[in-house]
């Protein structure tokens, strides 16, 4: 069947006349009727039937119209949800988190790329930095999310945008805050103590702080994951080390309170992309309110 055909006899149902219909579709009529003919002899009968000087639809040139309505229907359908395609189709953001990089942490900086829920669909991997950055450098990721820069051995064309800085708290069970008493940071001799993992850029800082400070904490566990360090002080095994912005979080979801606080072991944290103009939509929301949640670290 030819569609061009159906169309004409379409527009002249709808215009109620030839005349109409092909001032409507700047066409003459003579060709319309040329088209309307071509049309009943493929299907074998009369879709209209004269009636004074007026055209009227058969039995069967109504039934032709239902169809033709349908079919022209679902075309402008189609035709403007492609023409709007782009403005529908939700931008794709892929996100890599290190593992070290703690929950509560990944949920405050990623949550504004979602403001817009139907505009964005997030797909977010944790792993070890070196594997995210490899992710990184062959396109399979838009932006890492890290505690440090990137490192010095790796051979990636990236770069490393500052979201902010932080302080760090030290919580524990209540039964441990009274046990040990409020003197800090001295009541931390001997205390048990439950450590990130020492590829950690926290780590080194604590021990550093141990050491300046001449307290000797008991180390009884070492993590890599944050989620799990904090099972840990639930369950009253030890005191943690906290990025300070998220301890209310902390203390409400496991029970916690905080012993002490200091701005001397620093928690930085990193956007990595291999852009150095940031222009993902995505990103860009992240990097803003980052740096208004968080402290800039930049001089």
């Amino acid at each position: 069947m030819n569609y061009k055909h159906l169309h004409y006899f379409w527009m002249v149902a709808k215009e109620g006349s030839i005349a109409a219909a092909a001032e409507r579709l700047n066409v003459t009529p003579h060709t319309i009727s040329a088209q309307l003919s071509l049309l009943d002899d493929y299907f074998g009968c009369s879709l209209f039937t004269k009636v004074g000087r007026q055209l009227e639809l058969t039995e069967t040139g109504h039934m032709a119209l239902s169809y033709a309505s349908d079919i022209f229907s679902l075309g402008g359908e189609l035709e403007e949800r492609i023409r709007n395609l782009d403005k529908v189709r939700p931008l794709v953001f892929k996100v890599g988190v290190v593992d070290v990089v703690p929950k509560s942490i990944t949920y405050h900086l990623l949550s504004p790329a979602m403001e817009d829920i139907n505009n964005i669909r997030m797909i977010c991997h944790e792993g070890d930095i070196n594997e995210l950055l490899a992710e990184l450098a062959l396109h399979r990721l838009d932006l890492v999310i890290s505690e440090s820069p990137i490192p010095s051995d790796v051979s990636i064309n990236g770069y490393s945008h500052s979201l902010g800085t932080c302080g760090s708290s030290f919580m524990a069970h209540p039964d441990i805050a009274k046990k040990i008493g409020d003197d800090f940071p001295n009541n931390l001799n001997g205390a048990p103590m439950l450590l990130p993992n020492e590829t950690t850029m926290v780590r080194r800082q604590l021990f550093q702080w141990f050491n300046k400070h001449k307290v000797h904490p008991r180390v009884v566990g070492e993590f890599d994951d944050s989620a799990l360090i904090k099972a840990f002080a639930h369950a009253g095994k030890g005191i943690l080390v906290m990025p300070t912005p998220i301890i209310e979080e902390v203390e409400q979801q496991f029970g916690l309170v905080t012993i002490g606080e200091t701005n001397e072991i620093i928690n930085n944290y990193y956007a990595i992309s291999i852009e150095r103009k940031i222009s993902h939509t995505a990103v860009e929301k992240i990097t803003t309110a980052a740096k208004g949640w968080l402290g800039s670290n930049e001089s």
